[in-house]
């Protein structure tokens, strides 16, 4: 029988000599782990319209984690969502992370993700990379979704480390080892969300991979140049350090929230050499973002600027009135036509907001 089943336990008979007679018994042997090797085709395109490589993504210095808005009913608005893509475009975003938690894919079915990851594809594939984000606690899951994803023509898939039920660093090298094949993969590493790091120990095996593009690094400085000094492509996850990052610790660039409302500032952070005057005056709007959890400022932000509709699908709520009220003098402070969208910056009222539990 096949060495390979994981899980097999191995009973071995053996003879034990006891008062000049022999008896039998059976003493249990650990079994040897193994993995079973992964005999799927990877759902990969190799259409020139679809091809990517790794190196394609490397070179990535403004990608935006894009916002989902939504309907009344808690659809997706997709109207809204290409007008969100496409002034991404339009100011110079490079690529986009199609439902991380900035999308709130953690909200959505996997038919949701995917038809957002094939919508974003057909319409925008063309002129922005489309990350999308397969990742899950679940291997099977993220194997699934990251076929899928490559299936309607994703360039690449963001990979977190499985969260809640943490595994050993053997089983992240393993999960990781899982999804790798299938195409270009950036690993994301937030130990404040997933309650676990990824050490530099796996990624630098995950690197052995033609396939792994680099890390969205969200430790810190220190371990941003630990990486880059040896050759590893990281983007900042924290907007508030990534002009840091990318100037003084050799980042690539960042992987931004805050560039879904200011993508022309973000880019002039990331391309146009350093610049402590205007990575200080977009300091105020980076803390206004983070004060509560990711995405519910960049939520209330978006609806005041009256770009998407004030639907938030719960369990996020809007920021509080005197939050409102604050964005509206950060706006202003900045310059209204720094932000994207062609309203004024409206505070609005508790009521103004849907929030949906069902959709």
């Amino acid at each position: 029988m096949s060495s390979s089943i994981i899980g097999r336990c191995h009973f071995v008979a053996d003879s034990i000599e006891a008062a000049g007679t022999k008896r039998r018994t059976t003493r249990w042997r650990s079994p040897r782990a193994a993995v079973i090797p992964s005999f799927h085709l990877p759902m990969r395109s190799n259409e020139v319209k679809n091809r990517t490589f790794a190196d394609d993504i490397k070179a990535l210095r403004l990608i935006t984690a894009i916002k989902t808005p939504y309907l009344p009913d808690g659809r997706f608005d997709l109207e809204a969502y290409d007008t969100l893509v496409n002034l991404q475009i339009e100011n110079g975003a490079e690529g986009v992370i199609v439902g991380g938690t900035t999308g709130e894919g953690q909200l959505m079915s996997w038919d949701e993700h995917i038809m957002l990851i094939g919508h974003t594809v057909n319409c925008f594939g063309g002129s922005i990379k489309v990350i999308g984000n397969t990742g899950s606690n679940s291997t099977r899951e993220a194997i699934h979704a990251t076929e899928q994803g490559f299936a309607v023509g994703m360039h690449a898939a963001l990979h977190i480390n499985p969260y809640y039920g943490k595994t050993s660093l053997e089983g992240l090298i393993s999960h990781f080892e899982s999804v790798l094949p299938m195409g270009p993969t950036i690993i994301y590493n937030v130990p404040s969300r997933t309650g676990q790091d990824i050490p530099p120990r796996v990624i630098q095996t995950m690197a052995k991979s033609p396939n792994l593009a680099g890390v969205k690094e969200c430790v810190g400085n220190d371990r941003v140049e630990q990486y880059t000094s040896n050759g590893i492509v990281v983007w900042s996850g924290n907007d508030d350090e990534c002009h840091v990052s990318r100037w003084d610790y050799g980042a690539t660039g960042v992987i931004s929230v805050t560039s879904n409302l200011v993508p022309g500032l973000m880019r002039e952070l990331m391309f146009g050499g350093k610049n402590l005057a205007l990575n200080s005056k977009l300091m105020p709007l980076v803390e206004w973002l983070f004060h509560e959890p990711n995405p519910i400022a960049l939520n209330t932000a978006l609806a005041q600027l009256g770009v998407v509709r004030p639907v938030f699908r719960l369990p996020y709520v809007p920021l509080t009135k005197a939050k409102r009220e604050e964005f509206v003098k950060i706006v202003k402070d900045i310059g209204r036509e720094n932000f994207i969208g062609e309203r004024d910056v409206q505070v609005l009222d508790d009521n103004d907001f849907i929030l949906v539990g069902r959709y």
